[in-house]
């Protein structure tokens, strides 16, 4: 685990990174050296005390990733990864990271959900939205915790530190950790990782429509309404239509909009899903019997 110095025309900021090569590729949002990819400088911090200047390779506001080289660097100790889709909740978990600046800090805790729809925001304009399927653990993750990895008991990284829910801070000050921290999988993020270090333009499964929040008859969230349908989309292609509802993607339950987008971007494009639809009312009130709908994902790429 390192600590990454990341500085702009204006602003500065650090954060953490995975290494994943003993040459010094280095894993960690794209939220953490953002700040440093138009003419800033970005740098790392290794245990032993020594430092190097970074460039960045690739990064990917949409998923928050982005993958940094240190500059003539050699017998790095890369991180053993390990899978997520095994995880469970309750399972014990470590977090490793730099948070508020404080190198090599280790905290535990639990696997509290899964698949939670989590929604950041990079920092410069024109940054999309991103929305994923967060591990939430209650392990303490602070500001600085970000691109840092979770890791399991035998020391298998599983997600990338990534957002915390927090209380309201005062002007000019950041709020901590409140036991509500979420982490990227690290087997959804692996795909985006190897374009990324090749240099690629990372690819994203999409299923072609605007979403909303179906509701059910007493007003709580019951699944994703479906707006536009693109033209020649995927979701055009296997018959969906506007008003009706997707309630779940293969095994996984959608409550809402995110939901939704946050499942279909644990996905690779051209894979098959099953999607389990009914139909609404004029409100979005869900309605009427389920059916089910397989569906290839396409990609943002086409």
């Amino acid at each position: 685990v390192v600590k990454i110095y990341a500085s702009g025309a204006q602003q500065s900021g650090s954060g953490s990174g995975i290494v994943l090569t003993d040459n010094g590729e280095i894993l960690t949002n794209n939220h953490v050296v953002e700040l440093a990819a138009d003419g800033g400088k970005l740098a790392v911090s290794f245990n032993d005390g020594s430092t190097a200047r970074a460039t960045i390779l690739g990064r990917d506001p949409l998923t928050d990733l982005a993958v940094i080289k240190a500059d003539g660097v050699s017998g790095l100790n890369p991180a053993s990864i390990g899978g997520s889709d095994t995880l469970a909740v309750g399972q014990q978990v470590i977090a490793l990271g730099a948070p508020y600046g404080l190198e090599s800090t280790v905290t535990t805790g639990i696997v509290s959900a899964l698949n939670r729809p989590v929604t950041t925001q990079g920092a410069s304009a024109g940054d999309p939205a991103t929305i994923f399927p967060a591990i939430q653990t209650d392990a303490a993750i602070n500001p600085g915790n970000s691109g840092g990895p979770l890791i399991n008991l035998a020391g298998q990284v599983i997600g990338i530190d990534s957002a915390i829910k927090t209380t309201s801070s005062s002007a000019g000050s950041q709020s901590g950790s409140i036991g509500l921290g979420f982490a990227i999988p690290i087997t959804d993020a692996l795909p985006i990782v190897e374009q990324l270090r090749s240099g690629e333009t990372p690819t994203h499964a999409r299923i072609g429509v605007t979403v909303g929040d179906a509701t059910d008859e007493v007003g709580l969230p019951d699944g994703a309404l479906v707006g536009d349908v693109s033209s020649g989309s995927a979701a055009d292609q296997a018959g969906l239509e506007r008003g009706q509802v997707i309630t779940k993607v293969d095994d996984a339950a959608i409550d809402n909009g995110d939901s939704l987008v946050a499942i279909v971007r644990s996905y690779r494009p051209g894979d098959t899903v099953r999607l389990t639809v009914t139909s609404s009312t004029a409100d979005g009130t869900s309605t009427g019997p389920d059916k089910t709908v397989t569906l290839t994902l396409g990609s943002d790429a086409d």
